[in-house]
């Protein structure tokens, strides 16, 4: 990551931001440096802003450019666990641990490169290094993913996303009580005080939405369905954690205790968060009269941890009577 710290000075007053850092680090388009504000890698006085901001004499800008990562990835032979593929689409179940596209520190090894392998020409309007990907899971969360496998199907599911017509349902398992039907509406933004994480108190923020469809208490944890309209940057990880029951095994966002009860100290073993996408519908990008639904049952980790905290429930509601 390349830091620089630039100073406004009163000739360079009155244009636009984009435009600004264009003249000052030469060797960037300004389509980069607006990704790059857009990702809250560019703060003014310690805030972030936006592209069009026009700068002032004096502003104190802060930028933070990526290392860059190989120009087109390769085609590696990956295990992929494919839910169906037809000429227009792929859907795969994304394993935990796997990037979904290759980034600074994680050039091989991802989805796409896996991708890539299994498909002979998928989607370029994502960009060369994310060919086909309309939509991402964390590192960390596991799940149901569908994939472009040429533009016009891009575009219309990108579309669809877009305009939140895509059912998204998630499984998550979360400290304390939360009741179903509980929906937290709260905009997430670039964080200001760690720019690797979001945050519902950024300056800058996109709405967003979460709703719990499901839920069963497990004696200090949760476990429930959420259901996501939009799909914001680590959304369900934010929200929950914001309303003050984060997700089990998440580190970043205060889903990690040391301190609990006997009955809960299985959640140690847990190597990342209590996170999986579900369930995916769509409507079919080449007929608009096929409406597809797209299941993933839960990995062994979760599975085998979600059925010991029930039994161990179960036991203890038994002893009580």
């Amino acid at each position: 990551m390349d830091h620089h710290d630039l100073r406004v000075s009163a000739e360079q007053a009155g244009v636009r931001l984009d435009q600004f850092l264009v003249g000052e680090l030469p060797g960037h388009s300004r389509s980069q440096f607006q990704r790059l504000i857009k990702e809250g890698l560019v703060s003014v006085a310690g805030r972030e802003a936006k592209a069009n901001y026009v700068v002032r004499p004096g502003d104190a800008i802060t930028v933070e450019v990526p290392e860059p990562a190989p120009a087109t990835p390769e085609a590696e032979p990956l295990p992929l666990d494919v839910l169906f593929e037809d000429a227009d689409i792929i859907v795969v179940n994304k394993a935990a641990g796997m990037v979904v596209h290759p980034a600074p520190g994680h050039g091989g090894g991802t989805l796409v490169n896996a991708l890539l392998h299994h498909v002979d020409d998928l989607s370029g309007v994502g960009g060369e290094l994310r060919p086909g990907i309309v939509h991402r899971l964390d590192r960390g969360t596991s799940g149901v993913m569908v994939v472009a496998k040429h533009d016009a199907s891009h575009r219309e599911m990108a579309r669809q996303f877009h305009d939140r017509e895509v059912e998204k349902e998630y499984e998550a398992l979360v400290w304390g009580l939360v009741h179903q039907g509980r929906r937290i509406d709260a905009a997430i933004g670039r964080d200001p005080n760690d720019r690797k994480k979001m945050s519902n108190r950024a300056r800058y923020a996109r709405s967003a939405a979460t709703r719990v469809t499901f839920s069963r208490f497990l004696d200090g944890v949760s476990y429930l369905h959420v259901a996501i309209a939009t799909g914001r940057t680590h959304q369900i990880r934010v929200h929950l954690g914001g309303i003050g029951h984060p997700i089990v095994g998440d580190t970043v966002y205060g889903g990690v205790r040391r301190l609990m009860p006997a009955h809960l100290r299985a959640v140690l073993r847990l190597e990342r968060p209590f996170l999986h996408a579900r369930r995916l519908a769509f409507v079919h990008p080449a007929d608009p009269e096929r409406r597809l639904e797209f299941t993933a049952p839960l990995p062994d980790d979760l599975q085998s941890l979600l059925d010991e905290l029930v039994a161990g429930a179960e036991a203890r509601k038994t002893d009580k009577r």
